[in-house]
């Protein structure tokens, strides 16, 4: 008697399209938080991951903010680190051969002072071969002017626009929640042109030490990520995605895949990996092998199928 066939597993589809933007699967890294993946290719297959944003750039290089630049939370993780970044024309001449061989889509995260500076970076990395997309850091909380251009509607379509009309290549645009209505500043990086937009960036925060009646960062305020963020990501998600038709990439206390698939159906195309990465750099990868089932248990054979169904 001839034994039964082995069970063979639902293939479910984990791509996804940001735009112009497709992704094999929708889990990401995000900026300022896995280095510039060199360091981590010891311990996570980079080739597996949908897409690895690199620590944020800008035109000339930041030596960052004073410490203490980083402050350990309840829940989370409070950083003032300040942009600290060698500049365009070494990440172009020392990190990008590199990054552009890795073989997974590589979205690379510019900011700047000025709607100048944005179009000149941006640029300079469309002529760089290989390059997926880019994110626009128009909500770093931690820099002198990193949010004007993300807490004001006009301003966000300015740059937008501009750096739209320079280049060719997907466009994201990485939102703050640090304002009355994040699905204003989504709408106007919408009309603009971004291809998606990224919901959110750290939360402002403080952290004091009250017996020498002094704040604990050199900057005095900083950016809070970690589980403490979730719960305000989420309804910032859930709140463009009813109001804004472009693709959103859910970034905020994302470590589980629970968290993953909470983000998923709220509107979320695909999500970013961002503080879970310093205390498990394998944290991206094992949620790639727990997503298809996940998925299938809500009866779906694509990722596409469930984003944004939240009743």
């Amino acid at each position: 008697m001839n034994s039964p066939n082995p069970t063979i597993a639902k293939v479910i589809d984990l791509s996804i399209s940001l735009g112009r933007l497709s992704l094999a699967n929708p889990i990401l890294t995000a900026s300022g938080t896995f280095g510039y993946a060199r360091e981590m290719a010891g311990v996570v297959d980079l080739k597996r991951l949908g897409g690895i944003l690199p620590k944020t750039i800008t035109r000339q290089p930041r030596p960052g903010n004073a410490p203490w630049r980083t402050v350990e939370t309840s829940a989370g993780l409070l950083n003032a680190i300040g942009l600290d970044n060698d500049g365009i024309d070494y990440f172009l001449e020392t990190h990008w051969p590199y990054l552009r061989t890795i073989g997974t889509p590589i979205i690379v995260s510019i900011a700047g002072k000025s709607r100048e500076d944005f179009v000149y970076l941006a640029r300079r990395m469309n002529e760089a071969e290989g390059l997926a997309a880019l994110e626009l850091n128009i909500s770093c909380p931690n820099v002198a002017g990193g949010v004007d251009f993300g807490t004001d509607p006009s301003l966000c379509y300015d740059v937008v626009s501009h750096v739209r009309n320079a280049i060719n290549v997907p466009l994201l645009t990485k939102l703050t929640p640090n304002v009355t209505s994040i699905a204003s500043i989504a709408k106007a990086a919408a009309e603009a042109g971004t291809d998606a937009v990224s919901c959110v960036n750290t939360v402002l925060g403080m952290a004091i030490d009250w017996r020498r009646q002094r704040p604990l960062l050199a900057n005095k305020v900083g950016g809070l990520s970690g589980p403490a963020i979730k719960p305000i990501a989420l309804r910032c998600v859930y709140q463009v995605a009813s109001q804004v038709k472009i693709p959103i990439v859910g970034v905020g206390g994302i470590a589980t895949i629970d968290d993953v698939m909470e983000f998923i159906v709220a509107g979320a195309s695909a999500i970013q990996i961002g503080t879970a990465n310093y205390y498990d750099p394998t944290v991206s990868v094992r949620l790639i092998d727990q997503l298809p089932c996940a998925i299938e248990s809500l009866g779906a054979n694509s990722l596409r199928e469930i984003v944004g169904t939240l009743k």
